[in-house]
């Protein structure tokens, strides 16, 4: 039996899209200021998990809960949602505003910060992700695609969050810059003491981030243990999508 406090808990979650269920009965955990990442096979349910505890989608039946209390859907200053920080898939960060607006977004528009002050805490936020002051009016089209993850790192951390959710977060990168990503993420987390949560297909990255890993399958976890499991083989279906043999199919 862990000792961990539980952070997040998924509680027999159902999901459906029309006729099609892609989460069925769902029960996960994810412990205070430990790394949980989510694998499995696109279409799985990985991204609607993470979008369920955002408060973005509804379970058709079942919770989530954070810190022991139901996330409230449709509120928008619910205390559990409001201390989450998202790195989505590709950066998504806005082009039409500087890097620095793009990391202090949720400052100024969430918390209304004074922009003197949202500068500032951007610029900071930036330097722990190793970019320079240089680049805070610049536009993110300016920058390398890796940069542009770092930026997007930045928006994250930026208002010190106990939950981090990170959203195939090496996606498209080449592996010497996903591996500085997967360095910063851990670096982050650490210094924060946050809850992470990562969905990837990336099994370098999952290597490098987990402290724990769950598997999704047909709606529910298939095999959730600490990142040294994973090769153990107990599960062959896991050992078989960790090692690239895995089929959805199979």
């Amino acid at each position: 039996m862990r000792d961990e406090t539980i952070k997040i808990a998924w509680k027999s979650v159902t999901k459906s899209f029309g006729r099609k269920t892609v989460l069925e009965g769902l029960d996960l955990v994810a412990y205070e200021g430990r790394s949980l990442v989510i694998i499995g096979g696109s279409g799985t349910g990985k991204s609607v998990t993470i979008k369920l505890a955002l408060g973005l989608l509804r379970p058709d039946s079942g919770s989530v809960e954070i810190d022991g209390e139901a996330v409230e859907y449709g509120r928008e200053n619910d205390p559990g949602v409001q201390q989450i920080g998202m790195l989505f898939q590709s950066g998504a960060l806005f082009d039409s505003l500087s890097v620095w607006e793009n990391v202090s977004f949720r400052l100024l528009h969430a918390e209304h910060v004074k922009k003197g002050e949202a500068k500032e805490r951007a610029i900071a936020a930036l330097d722990q992700v190793d970019l320079e002051a240089d680049i805070a009016d610049r536009r993110p089209a300016e920058l390398s695609g890796g940069m542009q993850r770092r930026v997007a790192l930045a928006r994250a951390v930026v208002g010190k969050p106990n939950i981090l959710f990170f959203d195939e977060p090496t996606t498209g990168l080449d592996p010497v810059t996903a591996d500085l990503i997967n360095q910063l993420i851990v670096r982050q987390v650490k210094t924060l003491g946050a809850t992470a949560v990562t969905i990837t297909h990336d099994m370098a990255s999952m290597r490098a981030i987990a402290d724990e890993v769950a598997m999704i399958r047909d709606g529910n976890i298939l095999w959730h243990g600490d990142l040294e499991g994973v090769d153990s083989c107990e599960n062959p279906t896991v050992c078989d999508f960790v090692a690239g043999r895995y089929s959805p199919e199979g």
